[in-house]
């Protein structure tokens, strides 16, 4: 603490209480005890100087206890003032932000409710068991493909989102891993990482995703499928999901350096698809393009290619600590930019990576500056981070529900996994300012401080987690009041021992009854823009859970995550990022 910081503090002088004339003086000068002045100063006065009384004590006990009431009370103050001024005071961020180790522990839950395969004896989750063990072995293919995860409430693999949520929970443990230790789910975090990019690693550069032909009409738990789940591939035309795979294996790469054999796998693998798609030869485009994405392009139907390219070329640079990947990673942005979609601006999802993109850059530009040739380049990075975030508090680029929810993408639903990223960007962009002592940001005429960051990004999370006008908590199971109907087909359908047909899982979607199954920490989709919502099973845009979005707040949660001291014991240990770890791989320029 600075000089110019210390409190003030008023000392009472100590005083001596001496039993002269002079004090019985002042009695009788309170109670006007003296006579009138006299003009004959040297004629004597009848009243005496001083008087004396003999004080006699009737009941020794009673003086006694008053005599000990008082000492205690006079001591009592004296200890509340020394504690008030002698006391270090409390350092907090601003708008000291809560422990969220409850919300963190549900909202992780939720991804072990969502694996496909062969299912862990360890797992919680007591309404799923084996689903899709046969998966890549179909009619047109003979491939391992077992695995990996349902994206949502159907019984669909989808590699695009699968990939997104590996990259972003990557970075999460990349940034905030003491965070996940003192909640205690450091080592759930990394098995859910791994059990994505387990099967990552599985798709290679061809497959895109295994989706059953008639999920969407078959209201079906995963563990009773008995119909055909053919295989898409992409032979070209799949730049996206490529770029999306390979900033998911980089980034996991980091999480798992301390196992060198599967790191090195992860980063093998990144390294050839990178080849393989930035080549001459390679027809570049979305992977929803002809037979490729089949039903993909109705649920993730992705606007563009180049984003995914720099957000994989970026990973792969900090995973290897390769410039080449850097170079590309700097030389295409700017062109991803000028293609990103006008709805899609300062919007971190699974389908446009930008806003990340130069968050990721600016902290390299913070923390390990490379200089030239890349000044430039991470100079504008810088630049678009500061106008995302300034377009998150202007109220001039976004708008709000009534409750304080920030509608990034208000014409599209289910809000709040956008609400949940822009949560995610703007605390760890704060943790950024605090660690290189900056003092905030310009927003042309006006400026914004980390604190105003930080109370934004608490706001978006608590909004989630109950403090809106509905009072709903869009986190499932967390507090009283949360959503019954879940558009989801396991939780939806009793864990009975008995296999159900599609027919009769139709009735489990018209059911008006609360789920069975109540799915620990899904995050549905969320209200409309006036902050209403409706909670039933046969609206998704309200009620269905996302990996995607489930990510996201993941994200958010662990970073405005604040471990008490009593709880947190680890001495010499700032709890807020780990400014080197992702740097391991890079030597100094």
């Amino acid at each position: 603490m600075s000089d110019d910081s210390l409190p003030f503090m008023h000392t009472p002088s100590s005083c001596r209480v001496i039993p002269s004339s002079s004090q019985w003086n002042s009695i009788e000068l309170d109670f006007n005890l003296l006579p009138p002045s006299s003009r004959y100063d040297d004629i004597p006065t009848k009243y005496s100087q001083s008087y004396h009384f003999n004080l006699t004590i009737t009941n020794r006990r009673v003086f006694n206890r008053f005599i000990y009431i008082l000492v205690s009370i006079v001591l009592l103050i004296i200890a509340v003032v020394l504690l008030a001024c002698l006391l270090p005071p409390k350092h907090t961020h601003p708008g000291s932000s809560r422990n969220y180790t409850i919300p963190v522990n549900q909202a992780l839950s939720f991804f072990d409710a969502q694996k496909s395969g062969i299912w862990p004896k360890n797992n919680a989750v007591k309404f799923r068991g084996d689903s899709g063990v046969h998966d890549g072995n179909s009619s047109n293919t003979n491939v391992n493909l077992v695995g990996g995860y349902y994206d949502s409430g159907n019984n669909i693999k989808f590699t695009f989102p699968t990939a997104y949520t590996v990259t972003l929970l990557s970075w999460t443990v990349i940034e905030y891993h003491e965070k996940y230790s003192n909640v205690g789910e450091i080592d759930h975090v990394k098995d859910i990482i791994k059990w994505g990019s387990d099967y990552l690693l599985k798709v290679g550069s061809t497959d895109n995703s295994t989706t059953p032909d008639n999920d969407i009409n078959c209201w079906q738990r995963p563990e009773d499928m008995a119909y055909q789940r053919p295989v898409s591939f992409c032979k070209d035309t799949a730049s996206d999901l490529a770029g999306e795979i390979i900033a998911a294996l980089s980034a996991a790469s980091l999480v798992f350096q301390s196992d060198q054999f599967y790191s090195e796998e992860l980063i093998k693998a990144a390294e050839q698809l990178f080849g393989l798609v930035t080549s001459n030869t390679y027809k570049n485009g979305t992977y929803t393009i002809g037979d490729c994405g089949r039903e993909a392009g109705q649920f993730y139907n992705s606007s563009g290619y180049l984003d995914e390219l720099t957000w994989g070329g970026s990973w792969l640079f900090f995973a290897t600590g390769n410039t080449s990947y850097l170079h590309f990673a700097t030389d295409s942005f700017g062109s991803a930019m000028n293609a990103e979609l006008d709805s899609d601006k300062g919007v971190f999802y699974w389908n446009n990576k930008l806003a990340a993109n130069a968050v990721l850059l600016t902290r390299l530009r913070f923390f390990h500056d490379p200089g030239y040739p890349y000044e430039v380049a991470l100079e504008s990075s810088e630049n678009i981070t500061t106008m995302l975030m300034c377009s998150y508090l202007s109220g001039w680029t976004f708008d709000t529900t009534p409750g304080g929810l920030i509608l990034l993408r208000p014409d599209y639903g289910a809000p709040l996994q956008y609400a949940a990223t822009a949560s995610f960007l703007s605390k760890l962009y704060t943790d950024y300012l605090y660690a290189q002592r900056i003092p905030g940001v310009s927003c042309g005429t006006n400026s914004i401080s980390p604190e105003m960051l930080q109370t934004f990004s608490m706001s978006q999370v608590n909004y989630i987690l109950g403090q809106n006008p509905k009072k709903m908590s869009y986190l499932v199971g967390y507090s009283d009041n949360y959503p019954k109907q879940v558009h989801h087909r396991a939780a939806s359908i009793p864990w009975d021992n008995q296999q159900h047909s599609c027919v009769e899982g139709d009735k489990w979607l018209s059911s008006k009854d609360p789920n069975p199954n109540v799915l620990i920490g899904g995050m549905v989709g969320g209200p409309d823009k006036d902050d209403n919502f409706i909670d039933s099973r046969e609206n998704p845009v309200f009620t269905e859970p996302t990996i995607s979005g489930n990510a996201g707040l993941v994200a958010a949660l662990i970073a405005l995550h604040e471990p008490s001291h009593e709880s947190f014991p680890i001495k010499g240990i700032d709890v807020g990022v780990d400014p080197n770890g992702i740097f391991a791989n890079i030597k100094l320029f």
